[in-house]
């Protein structure tokens, strides 16, 4: 018997708030100080079909609405933002392909990214350009057959880790968007170091040095990098941000209603004092909000509306300032505790300002929420 997709989304839902309460939550100061996510646990969420959520059946992947897929992120960014990252990264690889990728390409990495046998990342920054994503410098040169890759790209989210580049380039004037797999001579991937936050998402940056790739590696066409390809897949990277936001930011109310629970100061628990009651009434009022953002982006999605990129990009900005705050507000609450590794708040309040940044600063939503209205 077929279930309702409502009854579907919420028996999905309650399979990913398990899986991350089981698997991801308990872990995620570990993941941060060893500065990598577990390959079993990158295999076990590739099993699991959570690496294939934006995937078609046909090739292997789940294939769900994206309601559902945005379920499974506020779950996984509840539990570790550097793996939420490389869901993003991931899913904007495949997301790629799927939508603009040939019969071939599909075929030949769509099965693998969906089982998590290949990992993907997302390669537009420069050490010179990040959203100004028209002015980047890597190009490549067609020659014989093959484009020549010139150029040196950085802040590669899961960089170190993975076996396919989804790479931006200008060539002779237009810009294109070539798929490079590690290994291959002429590209050397380096690990940066000198970051205080994200250290699990293994950040690396990539130099090309005469690398060269078959022709057949281009997506689309010449002239879609920017104008298609890079717009597609950081309107999913917003969507995936934003979910991730709203995860974290309730980790942070968690957290926070927790602790003023059993915290004793003046005689009664936290939660009694009213300037508490101040702090955590906004959390939970915002984090509500937030998630009925994504919703609406999420159903927009679904039904093809042309204003869900907006309102993706309404959702995305909410969202991360919404986890800054409650994630300050959470460190305040536990006062000192706050900065105390036995405590997650800590971990949360510097995750929280990278969803501001990534994939679009909170500026740039600024600037195309208020253009696109």
């Amino acid at each position: 018997m077929r279930i309702s997709l409502e009854a579907y989304q919420a028996e999905s839902q309650q399979e990913f708030r398990q899986f991350v309460d089981e698997a991801v939550a308990p872990f995620g100061n570990d993941f941060d100080q060893q500065g990598r996510i577990p390959e079993d646990l990158i295999q076990l969420i590739g099993k699991r079909g959570y690496l294939g959520m934006n995937i078609a059946a046909e090739y292997k992947g789940r294939g769900a609405d994206a309601i559902t897929t945005g379920l499974l992120l506020e779950q996984v960014g509840r539990g570790s933002c550097p793996l939420l990252s490389l869901l993003t990264v991931h899913g904007m690889v495949a997301s790629a392909i799927g939508r603009w990728g040939s019969t071939s390409q599909k075929q030949k990495w769509l099965p693998l990214l969906a089982e998590g046998k290949a990992i993907g990342a997302f390669a537009l920054s420069e050490p010179n350009t990040g959203s100004d994503a028209k002015n980047i410098q890597t190009v490549a040169v067609l020659d014989n057959g093959f484009y020549v890759i010139n150029g040196l790209k950085k802040w590669m989210s899961f960089g170190l880790r993975a076996d396919l580049f989804l790479v931006f380039v200008q060539c002779g004037g237009h810009s294109g968007a070539l798929l490079v797999e590690r290994g291959t001579p002429g590209l050397t991937v380096n690990p940066i170091r000198e970051i205080t936050v994200f250290q699990a998402a293994q950040i690396a940056s990539l130099t090309f040095d005469e690398c060269k790739v078959p022709e057949a590696n281009l997506i689309g066409r010449l002239g879609f990098g920017f104008s298609h390809i890079v717009n597609s897949c950081l309107d999913f990277g917003r969507y995936c941000i934003a979910w991730g936001s709203t995860g974290l930011a309730q980790a942070c109310l968690d957290a926070s209603l927790a602790y003023a629970e059993k915290r004793m100061q003046f005689g009664k628990a936290l939660k009694e004092h009213q300037l508490i009651q101040a702090m955590l009434t906004e959390m939970i009022s915002n984090v509500k909000a937030a998630r009925l953002l994504c919703y609406n982006a999420g159903y927009l999605r679904q039904g093809a509306d042309s204003r869900m990129l907006v309102d993706t990009a309404i959702a995305k900005y909410f969202a991360s300032r919404t986890a800054v705050a409650a994630a300050g507000d959470a460190v305040q609450i536990h006062g000192a505790n706050g900065f105390s590794s036995e405590y997650p708040v800590h971990r949360y309040f510097r995750e929280a300002k990278v969803m501001e940044i990534i994939e679009g600063s909170t500026q740039i939503q600024q600037i195309m929420i208020s253009q696109l209205n």
